[in-house]
């Protein structure tokens, strides 16, 4: 009962020592609270990591600036498969699915496709995502028999579903040289020397700027026939071979924004009252705590006695609670109807709030969140004083902090990046993986000046 008090009156923001009268300093538990301001502004970096579970395709005008994305991506390589004795080939096309799409989806856009005829990638190998595409493919001759030009919600190759819903998709045939080149692939030891005889793809847009594709699947449908006989009579089969971009091999979203500096300079100068977060452009918000600020207030409270040589005692901290709650600003409930330009540039559905320092190594080795580098916040809907709907990340740094406080050499100031993230999880619901998020967002946030503060409750023991 006393520490479940000692807690109760922690939280207020005098300081409370608990039987502080009654026991020996060094047997007392003290529980405090505080509030300290926090920092933030824009941070930038010139390209993520492209480890996407999606991809986008195309290219649009927002008000962070034209974004245009395109595709590389190698193919599974069907181990073990021999065509059938006496199979000819017929055609081979490209099939390209899309989830959803943003801007104009009436508006048109042409599609091209290029074999990678230079370098392709390793399966263990980091790329990011302004990687020089002239690197891997000269572009020299485009793989369709001609360019496709289609508009987003038209549904001339979807498929039906049972329930009268259509799988958006895209199907382009391929020219007869490729097809040849490709048919000529008779055998499939393994992923490697498939890569060495076929390196990939490159799909990009050529035309029009008012749309971005979010494919999901890309594959090759290659469409051939073979007799045999039987029974005296000779049968013809129609069949058709299929080779998936799936997660057996790499693909690359090739990201670039332009005049991405100057936009990033114009958002900087509005950082004393909103800072931003927008993907895939490696647009963060930087939110900096005041480590020794909060080290020289946590001694104060929690020193025991000074020795006869002068050297002061303290308790050995602990973080009970150390909460940030940051508010989103820019999020659209109204109807359809009501929608003007970039309204579909909504916030992130998860925020990562990751030790700068750590960030690197974080989406690179593709670790997990954690206390002790990484926070992961859902984006929540809550209510205000007047019953309005709010929408925020909440983050609690407690483990994080106890964990800094204890290093025998803290830097002045901890600087964490927040960071929107796209999460994978399994069957039971927790957590596979977090990767940097490819699908287009913008987040606008309240800035630490316009009223961000680190609660603190902290224990001394």
């Amino acid at each position: 009962m006393c520490a479940i008090s000692a807690l109760v009156c922690g939280c207020k923001n005098d300081t409370t020592r608990t039987g502080w009268g009654m026991l020996d300093p060094d047997d007392s538990i003290i529980v405090l609270a505080d509030t300290f301001p926090v920092t933030s502004g824009i941070d930038s970096c010139e390209a993520i990591i492209s480890q996407p579970d999606s991809f986008l395709l195309g290219e649009m005008e927002t008000d962070y600036g034209l974004l245009r994305a395109s595709i590389l991506t190698q193919l599974a390589c069907p181990e073990g498969y021999v065509y059938p004795t006496g199979a000819e080939v017929d055609s081979i096309c490209l099939f390209m699915y899309y989830s959803s799409w943003v801007g104009d989806g009436s508006a048109p856009i042409a599609i091209n496709a290029y074999m990678l005829d230079k370098k392709t990638f390793t399966y263990s190998g980091t790329y990011p995502t302004d990687l020089n595409i002239d690197d891997y493919c000269t572009r020299d001759h485009s793989i369709l028999v001609n360019r496709r030009i289609v508009a987003a919600q038209e549904k001339m190759d979807s498929l039906r579903n049972d329930d009268g819903t259509y799988t958006p998709m895209l199907r382009m045939r391929l020219n007869d040289n490729f097809m040849n080149y490709f048919w000529a692939i008779r055998s499939f030891e393994d992923q490697v020397s498939f890569n060495n005889k076929f390196k990939g793809l490159l799909l990009e847009t050529s035309f029009g700027s008012s749309t971005i594709l979010n494919v999901t699947d890309v594959a090759l449908g290659v469409f051939y026939h073979f007799s045999y006989s039987k029974a005296g009579r000779d049968t013809t089969v129609n069949d058709v071979k299929a080779f998936y971009a799936n997660s057996e091999v790499r693909t690359v979203n090739h990201i670039h924004y332009r005049d991405k500096a100057e936009w990033v300079e114009s958002m900087k100068k509005d950082s004393d009252s909103y800072n931003y977060i927008v993907a895939p452009a490696g647009i963060y918000t930087r939110m900096c705590f005041p480590m020794a600020r909060i080290v020289d207030s946590m001694q104060l409270k929690l020193a025991i006695d000074t020795l006869p040589d002068g050297e002061v005692r303290y308790k050995r901290p602990y973080v009970n609670l150390a909460q940030v709650r940051v508010d989103v600003e820019n999020v659209f409930a109204g109807s359809s109807t009501e929608k003007v330009r970039n309204d579909w540039l909504q916030p992130a559905s998860h925020m990562l709030m990751v030790n700068e320092k750590s960030m690197n190594r974080f989406f690179s080795d593709k670790e997990l969140p954690s206390d002790t580098c990484a926070l992961l916040s859902a984006l929540t809907q809550g209510k205000d004083s007047a019953g309005n709907a709010i929408y925020y990340y909440t983050y609690d740094l407690s483990d994080l902090l106890t964990r800094q406080l204890r290093q025998d050499s803290l830097d002045s100031e901890l600087n964490m990046i927040l960071v929107p993230v796209s999460v994978s999880t399994g069957t039971t619901g927790a957590i596979t993986a977090v990767r940097q998020q490819q699908t287009v967002s913008a987040t606008k946030i309240r800035s630490a000046k316009n009223g961000v503060n680190l609660k603190l409750v902290y224990s001394g023991f």
